[in-house]
């Protein structure tokens, strides 16, 4: 996964400015497809392939699987998997497919950049049994959104070339554009893979802008989540929260504990009840002496340790 590739302009001159200024686009989004599971059909389980070798030796921190977590979680999918495979056609091959048979919706992040590394498209071409072409709208908004960047203006064939290695993709792949300002499209394959950058801002564009374009579930099939934080440890908790649980669970409540170093605890409450979830947390909270704490008042505590 390289660390150059398609990116997104700052939109905020006008289009008749210098050339020294980056243009607003305005292309055309895509239309939204039929649904490919089927009428009737949405998404209930997810899978995140993260590609990159810079990811396995750790010169780079992964925050995309992060963010598709959270989007998993809001959106009511139920995320079963996340796997770091290394810039090896054999082993995006391999995972790929097998992703793709036992989930609904498959994502992989990384490699699809101009470098020889970049070899997420052809290596899922070959594990659907696809060739490869370039696809002609991605290479003209790839150039009208470049007509600006002189660096990129006097190219030679062979740079040229390479970046046009970012516009061939699999001959049966949907080509979905989700916003009018960026050139790179998401990618479909078998109507569950999606092809996203590795680029951490990128991604989080284009899976949020991804949205309409999916099955998604029901508001109704989308889980609640409560979190109480208690100073308690976690060893003097657990046996009631092991007995909340076996009580609940029934119910379709899942409860989890996450101890924080010295500090205390996070016990987090999920159903699609909220009435239930909320009741339920007012429980635990006072026998556990703790508080209830919103989402973003967790992610705060927890980002200032």
């Amino acid at each position: 996964m390289a660390s150059a590739g398609p990116g997104v302009p700052s939109a905020n001159t006008s289009s008749n400015t210098s050339a020294s200024a980056e243009p607003v686009w305005n292309f055309p989004t895509s239309p939204i497809p039929s649904n490919p599971l089927g009428d009737g059909q949405y998404i209930r389980s997810a899978a995140a392939l993260i590609i990159g070798d810079e990811i396995l030796n750790g010169k780079t921190l992964d925050r995309n699987s992060n963010y598709f977590a959270r989007f998993c979680f809001e959106q009511g999918i139920d995320l079963k998997r996340i796997e770091v495979i290394p810039d090896e056609e054999d082993d995006i091959i391999e995972a790929s497919r097998r992703l793709v048979k036992n989930y609904d919706f498959v994502i992989t992040s990384g490699g699809i950049g101009p470098t020889h590394d970049d070899i997420t498209y052809a290596s899922l071409a070959k594990s659907f049994d696809q060739p490869l072409e370039h696809h002609a709208e991605t290479l003209h908004r790839m150039v009208e959104m470049s007509k600006h960047r002189i660096d990129i203006v006097n190219q030679t064939a062979e740079q040229r070339t390479a970046r046009e290695r970012m516009a061939l993709f699999p001959t049966r792949a949907e080509v979905l554009f989700i916003a009018p300002d960026v050139w790179v499209p998401v990618v479909r394959l078998e109507g569950k893979l999606c092809v996203f950058p590795g680029i951490p801002k990128l991604f989080q564009k284009m899976l949020d802008g991804l949205t309409p374009f999916l099955p998604l579930p029901p508001p109704e099939q989308r889980p609640f989540r409560l979190q109480i934080f208690t100073s308690l440890p976690e060893s003097s908790i657990a046996p009631y929260l092991s007995q909340v649980q076996a009580r609940t669970k029934a119910s379709g409540v899942r409860v989890g504990s996450y101890p924080l170093l010295q500090r205390g605890v996070y016990v987090a409450l999920i159903g699609r009840d909220t009435d239930l979830v909320h009741s339920l947390a007012e429980e635990v909270a006072q026998e556990l002496e703790g508080r209830i704490i919103s989402e973003e008042d967790a992610l705060k505590e927890k980002a200032g340790l």
